[in-house]
């Protein structure tokens, strides 16, 4: 298993990715080879300084001299900075020489170039990030949760089918549970985008649709996969996170303001560290962009060098389970609507 890493990717690159390479390469047998595509001098000194032996026959440096901001526009830069460790890294899984495509960097950038580079499957207009949300139940996929912000429901049909694929496949999930999210579980509610993606979801052969779902079922409902645009779901898992962070520095801080809930919340250290562990994002690394011609991962820009060792390891796990071969599959078994880019 070969993986190509954007090492120059997110808020805190290098050192972050080149933390979560090493623990990658630690923990993962199955890693044949980590590729760290970047400015090999900075890579270099960094590594170095953490004490990633490049000696070793495992990892080795791609020289990428650009790098893409955060801040900076998806497409259009990838265009203009050929030599982008983004486009270096993808441009090593459409040769065959990466295995799969894990970055923390620009979202917009890296869809756009897989897009580019890669294309979309036969029967994929749009691809769509799967995120994962962990409730009561394991795990619900948000998709889309940020590639796609002005999907059509053919679209939405597509995510179902490949979200089912993912789910099946990655996850074991016998027959994973999709909803699509509306403003109420009626069928009749939602918008004219929704009430005409749940006719045809209704229609789609081996899907489990049951219906429309509302912001609470993420957490209260047996879902295995949510639909939406990427518009509403990049909103809605911000949201999430923010009100997690606000939660958790809300109750840190009314513990504090009494003697009697800190010896409470010392018996509960168990309780809150297993929570913790839960719903802490860093455990699932990143988020797979389904319906390229190829394995893309995708990890939040503020990862932790965990998130980046966990993101690569979704990589892994993403390329052994054949994903897209099933992804083919289920498409084609499927009449689905004419491609909207006519």
């Amino acid at each position: 298993m070969k993986v190509a890493l954007d090492a120059m990717g997110g808020d805190d690159a290098p050192a972050v990715n080149i933390g979560g390479a090493l623990g990658a390469l630690r923990h993962y047998p199955k890693l044949q080879h980590l590729f760290l595509v970047g400015d090999q001098a900075l890579l270099t000194a960094e590594c170095a300084r953490q004490g990633l032996d490049l000696t070793n026959p495992r990892v080795s440096i791609v020289h990428a001299p650009e790098v893409i901001g955060m801040a900076e526009p998806g497409a259009l830069t990838v265009r203009r900075k050929k030599l982008s460790s983004i486009n270096v890294a993808m441009e090593m899984v459409k040769d065959g020489r990466a295995d799969a495509f894990v970055s923390a960097g620009n979202t917009g950038a890296a869809v756009a170039a897989a897009t580019l580079k890669l294309r979309t499957l036969p029967g994929v207009d749009r691809a769509g990030i799967a995120t994962a949300l962990p409730n009561e139940y394991g795990l619900c996929h948000i998709l889309d949760a940020g590639a796609n912000p002005e999907a059509k429901p053919e679209h939405l049909v597509a995510y179902a089918v490949m979200g089912t694929a993912f789910s099946r496949n990655v996850l074991g999930i016998k027959n994973p549970k999709v909803g699509l999210m509306s403003n109420g579980e009626e069928d009749e509610k939602g918008t004219t985008f929704t009430k005409e993606t749940f006719k045809r979801l209704k229609q789609t052969p081996d899907i489990h649709f049951v219906g429309n779902v509302e912001g609470r079922d993420l957490f209260e409902s047996d879902l295995d996969v949510v639909l939406c645009d990427g518009f509403v779901g990049n909103i809605m898992l911000k949201t999430i996170e923010a009100t997690a962070k606000a939660v958790s520095k809300w109750l840190k801080l009314e513990i504090k303001e009494n003697p009697l809930r800190l010896c409470g919340a010392v018996l509960a250290q168990g309780a809150f560290r297993a929570l913790k562990k839960k719903y802490n994002p860093e455990n699932y690394g990143g988020s797979p962009l389904l319906g390229v011609n190829g394995v893309v991962i995708i990890a939040h820009g503020s990862s932790s060098a965990l998130a980046v060792r966990n993101a690569i390891r979704v990589g892994i796990e993403t390329v052994e389970s054949r994903v897209n071969h099933h992804i083919q599959e289920a498409l084609a078994a499927i009449p689905l609507a004419p491609d909207s880019r006519e």
